[in-house]
């Protein structure tokens, strides 16, 4: 692979329209961003569970707020990145080398867009409906990869198909993002069927966009490494070490807000990232600050704001040192697993102290299971709906799915796949009020 056929402002969906000019206020990697901030589908995460159930008086992070700060972080690496190669002199001729900040924060900013509500439970309870639920009897009307991808309902893959597929009333394109951004977020490049090869839980496109992903790998170079799998895009190393950077970090300070952790044990969590040695004047520095400002929280935000900033130039090391692997599509490390061996050691306690106290505490196990049998019931009922549309009972619950994700033709795959685009955007909020109404336990609210 090569940056200069990486990094392409060429939109999807739209070839043949002439770009903008480039000396324009804002660049076609910036109008990317833009585009995705002002859209629905961005604003929906604000409702949607990040870890932590929806806040209450105590503020976590959502969906949103989470993809926010992955895309700030995402930017600096990116930033720093382009600063690297541009100091090489190797790159000089390439007009889009400055822009790989912009690219890595728009992908970022789109990397939670398919997850549906609920957090990662709700992947699973659409899985299940097809796995073990009702929807296991239809597995002889569906093609392998077809039913391997209702198997394995997957956030990522589900983001690939929003930003480009064409729903009813949209554009040719979907999003209409360049080929550089789109590929940016896909960071697991093969089918649901390829998952036992690859010895991966996830995947990158469902069967319905595999032609737009080839048609994107196909343009900027991005390596068959095996039939049917492909080499990463280069820039989406900078986007799993923002998300990897930010969940895990930012769970830490969720936890000390909600009291789950302590604030010393958050302290020390925090503080293991630096070397007591060669980190000597950072600590003493640490240690100054949090003297002279009283609040808890500050000091404990202040502690994380360093180490963020200290991964981002690691990660970015690390990228820069393995860069002739990622380019041949040989790395299949992660660049946060990479970083120096303080660093490293630290961010492995971190996940184990977010997996036994954090993701196991009483209140995120609650929400994941009331997620699951929301989810899992609303499937259940349009599901059955859409392939038995003529009861008055399918016809009534049809007419609630939105204009853009209905569905006319005779492809039961394709009236599935509509159905799950509709149920994984759902908020949270929504997904609730929706369930309980059809199931009879409240009615609607009057006007």
């Amino acid at each position: 692979m090569n940056w200069n056929q990486l990094l392409s402002a060429k939109r999807f969906g739209q070839e043949n329209r002439v770009a903008v000019n480039e000396h324009e206020i804002r660049s076609q990697f910036q109008r990317d961003y833009d585009r995705l901030i002002f859209s629905s589908p961005f604003r929906r995460l604000q409702n949607k569970t990040q870890v932590f159930p929806l806040p209450g008086s105590i503020f976590v992070h959502n969906r949103l707020t989470h993809s926010l700060e992955v895309s700030s972080v995402g930017r600096s690496l990116g930033n720093l990145l382009s600063e690297k190669l541009n100091r090489s002199k190797k790159y000089e001729n390439n007009p889009y080398i400055d822009g790989i900040g912009n690219i890595v924060a728009t992908a970022c900013l789109a990397h939670d867009l398919g997850n549906p509500p609920f957090g990662h439970s709700g992947e699973e309870a659409l899985s299940h409906y097809f796995t073990h639920g009702e929807g296991k009897k239809l597995k002889a009307k569906f093609l392998k990869q077809q039913w391997a991808d209702l198997c394995n309902f997957e956030g990522n893959a589900n983001a690939f198909r929003l930003l480009t597929h064409a729903f009813n009333g949209r554009r040719k394109g979907g999003f209409a993002l360049t080929y550089s951004s789109i590929a940016a977020i896909v960071k697991y490049p093969w089918e649901a069927y390829k998952i036992p090869e690859v010895g991966k839980r996830k995947y990158g496109f469902f069967n319905t966009e595999k032609e737009n992903y080839l048609r994107i790998a196909s343009e900027l170079g991005l390596p068959e490494i095996k039939s049917g799998i492909f080499a990463r895009h280069p820039l989406v190393y900078l986007v799993e070490a923002a998300d990897d950077i930010c969940y895990q970090i930012m769970d830490i300070e969720d936890a000390h807000k909600l009291k789950i952790l302590s604030t010393d044990e958050t302290k020390q969590l925090l503080l293991n990232f630096y070397n007591k040695t060669e980190d000597i004047n950072t600590l003493d520095r640490i240690a100054e600050t949090c003297e002279e400002v009283s609040d808890i929280n500050e000091q404990i935000a202040y502690i994380r704001a360093g180490v963020i900033g200290k991964l981002i130039k690691e990660c970015v090391n690390v990228f820069i040192e393995n860069e002739k692997q990622i380019m041949a599509g040989e790395f299949s490390s992660t660049l946060i697993k990479e970083v120096p061996e303080s660093s490293k050691l630290a961010y492995k306690n971190c996940t184990k102290i977010a997996i036994s106290k954090i993701y196991n505490h009483r209140s995120v196990l609650e929400i994941e299971l009331a997620g699951y049998k929301i989810l899992g019931t609303l499937l259940q009922e349009f599901v059955e709906a859409i392939l038995n549309p003529n009861s008055f009972y399918s016809e009534k619950l049809l007419s609630l799915i939105p204009e853009q994700y209905s569905h006319k033709g005779n492809d039961e795959y394709l009236k599935i796949m509509s159905i799950l685009d509709f149920v994984s955007g759902m908020t949270d909020v929504f997904a609730l009020d929706l369930y309980r109404t059809i199931k009879g336990i409240k009615l609607p609210d009057t006007y």
